[in-house]
C-alpha cells in the first residue's frame, strides 16, 4: 500500500487480522508529534492503528526498494524468449523469512 492509498483508507474503515504478539516502541519526539497530529486529523484512528498502518506501508516500500541482483541460473523466459535469471539479492530471502514468520505468527494466533 502506498502512502496515498493509506491516507485514503484512513478516511474509511478497514480491519485486518492482528497478531497475538504486541510490540512496544518509544518514538522520537518529532515522530510522536506527527503521530498525534495524524490522530487528531483522523479521529476514527487510534495512534496504535496509525503506527500499524504506517509500518505496513513502510515495509511494503522497503521490500519494493530491495535491489534485484541477477544470478547465473535461468528460471524462465520472457515473452520475447529472452532468459530471466534468478534474483540472488535480498528479496528472495526476505520473502522466505516473511513466510516463515507468518506461519509462526498465525499458529500463535490460533492458539490464543
Amino acid at each position: 500500500m502506498r502512502f496515498k492509498e493509506l491516507l485514503d483508507s484512513w478516511q474509511q474503515t478497514a480491519a485486518t487480522v492482528r497478531t497475538a504478539e504486541e510490540y512496544r516502541v518509544r518514538l522520537p519526539i518529532d515522530d510522536a508529534a506527527r503521530l498525534h497530529a495524524l490522530a487528531e486529523m483522523f479521529p476514527g484512528r487510534t495512534p496504535e492503528q496509525l503506527i500499524t498502518d504506517l509500518l505496513g506501508a513502510a515495509l511494503q516500500e522497503l521490500e519494493a526498494a530491495m535491489p534485484y541482483v541477477r544470478g547465473t541460473k535461468v528460471i524462465s523466459t520472457d515473452e520475447q524468449g529472452d532468459p530471466v535469471f534468478e534474483d540472488v539479492g535480498p528479496t528472495p530471502r526476505f520473502i522466505e523469512l516473511t513466510r516463515k514468520h507468518r506461519k509462526r505468527l498465525e499458529s500463535a494466533l490460533k492458539k490464543s
